[in-house]
């Protein structure tokens, strides 16, 4: 079974979180604007303080679409590109001594 990806995760407790107050301000009777206000603040309340880990997740995974390259980084290949450097280095001092 897929897991749901961390984005939709979040927008769907967002607007959970700006829905919910709502329906409660407008039953119980606020205007509609105000209790527009109220809820919107309740929501960016609540979910700055709820939904932290979420929202470091989402970032996390945009940072990553943005820079598909930094998984292409293996470790092992930065190890062999110093040693092929260090060789390299190696030979061509060798190369200017003998001469």
């Amino acid at each position: 079974m897929k897991s749901v990806p961390p984005w939709l995760y979040y927008s769907v407790l967002r607007i959970l979180m700006f829905a919910v107050p709502l329906a409660i301000l407008l039953s119980l009777g606020f205007w509609p604007w105000a209790a527009a206000v109220i809820a919107a603040l309740l929501g960016l309340c609540l979910s700055y303080l709820l939904l932290g880990k979420s929202r470091e997740s989402v970032a996390r995974d945009l940072y990553q679409a943005r820079h598909p390259e930094n998984e292409s980084v293996n470790p092992d290949s930065e190890v062999e590109d110093l040693a092929l450097n260090t060789q390299e280095q190696t030979d061509s001092e060798r190369e200017g001594k003998s001469q």
